[in-house]
């Protein structure tokens, strides 16, 4: 092979391969009817890794995933493993964290290692009459799967299966690369035992390269690494201020009610804006200018209803990258077809808040604690519990590693791949980042802006999920031809 060999886009790269590329492409097309429908039998697994949901279900998840990297006949080792779960046990013994898969295969001759990482766990479904089709029950409409998990992330697990097995069919199964496969099964639980599994798995999932298949595009025709990531600090905040309910007629007026002190103290959170007015939560101010996104495009993917306006100050994607948010996302109340006429003594929200990259968690869940004791009214009592934190994070790309992704997804999808940030949070990255500091972190995904992870309705663009599939069989292709 020489260094003048064209890519599919005419560039010219060491390590290219014509003839291989045309294989995995081949392979790729060939074999989506069949990627799509093992994507459809996991979809139709339940696997909510939440504490009130049938962990069985999160078992037969990982069982299946790790039959289907069994089957591409890649690797060495498939294994369905536990970890135990950070901070004290929550039962008899030690608690362990929801079954994970680990498939791994060593480099040969020099060639660098890629540990592939994606989860197989879901959200729950939420409230079943909001979504058009059941949401277990994967259906095919237009150009989109719908279902839970059919993009998030149960497409990022099955982007790293076909892009191995292409790899196989082109190449057979004795190629150089090194590859670490590990899909977490409680990501969407704040990946509680996520550090100990890297801690005792440590040389299994040792890598040069870190591909993290969880995220999204800018849209359905252009492909996006995605350089930057908001933290995340959540917590119950329980607002108290009687001993026990009282008549509302009786005694309103004059003592005040749960409810009333919760929705003043929340009404603080915020300026007359929406930006966040909570002293100590910072900005990335340090960050480039974001791309320009036009108030009517943002209304339409962000669903907002008519005359209902943004937001917060500033560009409109430097607000979602590169600025904090609280947001309340439950409460614990009476419901309205239940309520009596009683003053409420205790109320308790879920607060989640997005941390600016450059700013710890730990800092942000301290400011944001300062603000509630020091703002609650009329001597209301404060318990905030349950407290989880993610770190920001900020992509190095000056690396050879995203160089090559960005090209590999160039020359996959036949649009330029851009870098982007994300509002969103992938806490688990600072422990990657810890245990393996020397080693290049590429955050990927098979998302776009009509995906609706997390909500009613969530789908797969099945055009987004074939590139997303070619772009990672070409960087695995030509990882194996890198040598140092």
């Amino acid at each position: 092979m020489t260094d003048t060999q064209q890519t599919p886009s005419g560039r010219s790269a060491a390590g290219d391969r014509p003839e291989v590329e045309e294989r995995i492409r081949s392979s790729v097309e060939t074999g989506l009817p069949s990627t799509i429908a093992e994507l459809s039998r996991l979809v139709r697994i339940p696997s909510v890794s939440w504490t009130a949901y049938d962990p069985g279900n999160v078992r037969k998840s990982a069982e299946a995933v790790a039959e289907l990297l069994r089957e591409t006949g890649a690797f060495e080792s498939v294994e369905v493993k536990q970890a135990p779960i950070s901070g004290p046990s929550t039962g008899a013994g030690e608690s362990l964290g929801q079954p994970a898969v680990l498939a791994t295969r060593a480099a040969k001759n020099g060639r660098p290692t890629v540990l592939l990482y994606a989860h197989h766990d879901v959200q729950p479904q939420g409230d079943a009459e909001n979504w058009d089709t059941p949401p277990f029950e994967p259906t095919v409409r237009g150009d989109r799967l719908y279902g839970r998990g059919a993009a998030d992330d149960k497409a990022g697990v099955m982007a790293h299966v076909a892009s191995v097995r292409a790899l196989v069919e082109a190449l057979g199964s004795d190629f150089d690369l090194g590859i670490a496969v590990f899909i977490e099964g409680e990501e969407e639980f704040g990946s509680r035992s996520f550090a100990n599994f890297l801690e005792q798995n440590k040389s299994a999932l040792a890598a040069d390269v870190i591909v993290v298949a969880d995220s999204d595009n800018v849209d359905v025709d252009t492909p996006a690494l995605t350089v930057s990531l908001r933290g995340n600090v959540t917590f119950k905040l329980t607002v108290s201020t009687l001993e026990h309910a009282s008549h509302s007629g009786m005694y309103g007026g004059a003592a005040p009610d749960a409810m009333l002190a919760l929705v003043a103290l929340l009404a603080t959170l915020h300026d007359e804006n929406g930006s966040v007015a909570v002293e100590g939560m910072r900005s990335h101010d340090d960050a480039a200018e974001p791309p320009a996104v036009s108030e009517e495009q943002f209304r339409e993917e962000a669903a907002l209803l008519p005359g209902v306006t943004p937001i917060g100050t500033g560009p409109i994607l430097s607000r979602m990258w590169s600025q904090p948010t609280v947001t309340i996302t439950g409460i614990d109340a009476p419901s309205v077809v239940d309520a009596s006429n009683t003053l409420l003594p205790s109320v308790s929200v879920r607060l989640s808040a997005r941390v600016a990259p450059g700013q710890p968690a730990s800092e942000a869940y301290e400011a944001l604690e300062r603000h509630l004791r020091a703002h609650a009214p009329f001597g209301a009592n404060i318990e905030i519990s349950d407290v989880d934190t993610g770190d920001a994070f900020l992509v190095d790309t000056a690396g050879w590693a995203a160089t090559e992704a960005k090209r590999a997804m160039t020359d996959a999808w036949g649009a330029e791949a851009v870098e982007t940030g994300v509002g969103g949070s992938i806490p688990f990255i600072a422990d990657l980042v810890r245990e393996f500091p020397e080693a290049q972190i590429l955050v990927t995904g098979v998302e776009d802006p009509d995906t609706r992870a997390h909500s009613p309705n969530e789908s797969l663009h099945l055009g987004v999920f074939k590139r997303a599939i070619l772009a990672e069989a070409l960087l695995l292709a030509r990882l194996d031809a890198r040598q140092d």
